[in-house]
């Protein structure tokens, strides 16, 4: 049984506390969060806590908070004897100082607090400052996950970088592709099925080889068309991205 004491009350960590509650071998032991009412709707399933001080003893503790205050909470649990790892996608695991049992918990997915997610599919990258605690976030990962990596601080980095282009930017585009359907009184969802199918190509082509359009054609009449009938900024985009896929 690996016991856990989860710190946050955020979209990860709600996902995460559903998730270790209704797992067998997990033992979510309490819940940690500056505000309780965020947490609340775990009041029935495990201890709950708005002090630091009053943390239980855990195998695993998983600060699951913003970025900018992981360092602040770390620097309060230097005497806690667990290991300590953060679900961060861009900070190394260095931000948790100087102690010997730290590591990295990182579920490479985007998260909104009520949609649900099947983790069983989302991948779990690990990283840890001796071998010993790498298996321990094994096991855990293999638990909830059938997709597990070993991912270093500086690889993890990168990851995060290409995942903001593969959904970030993506999703804006997905914005600007509504705003123009909106301005034109045409539904967006005639585009689902499109946004779909390109997704479900790259299960067996790579995005070279997935990758059509005027672009990829160099067909600069149906450009110079599209270009006429786009404001300012959605031209600026539609050019540098096209001159990109030129490129290519």
């Amino acid at each position: 049984m690996i016991t856990i004491t989860l710190l946050g009350g955020g979209n990860l960590a709600t996902h995460l506390a559903e998730l270790f509650i209704k797992t067998p071998g997990i033992q979510l032991l309490q819940i940690y969060n500056r505000n309780l009412q965020a947490i609340s709707a775990f009041k029935n399933s495990t201890e709950l806590t708005d002090s630091l001080n009053n943390l239980k003893a855990a195998d695993i503790y998983i600060i699951c908070i913003a970025d900018k205050s992981i360092k602040e909470i770390a620097d309060q649990l230097t005497n806690k004897k667990g290991l300590l790892v953060h679900t961060s996608g861009a900070m190394d695991i260095a931000i948790l100082g100087k102690r010997e049992k730290k590591g990295v918990f990182y579920p490479l997915q985007s998260f909104s607090k009520n949609k649900p997610v099947d983790f069983q599919h989302i991948p779990i990258c690990i990283e840890a400052s001796t071998e010993k605690d790498v298996l321990l976030l094994k096991d855990l990962a293999e638990k909830i996950s059938t997709k597990v990596y070993r991912i270093d601080s500086s690889q993890r980095k990168t990851l995060h970088i290409a995942a903001v282009f593969v959904n970030n930017f993506v999703n804006h585009l997905y914005k600007i592709g509504e705003d123009i359907c909106t301005e034109n009184k045409i539904p967006f969802e005639i585009l689902h099925p499109l946004i779909l199918e390109t997704a479900t190509k790259l299960n067996k082509l790579s995005p070279t080889e997935a990758q059509t359009g005027p672009a990829s054609r160099n067909d600069q009449e149906t450009i110079k068309i599209h270009e006429s009938k786009l404001d300012l900024q959605q031209k600026e985009i539609y050019q540098l991205l096209t001159a990109a896929i030129l490129k290519t």
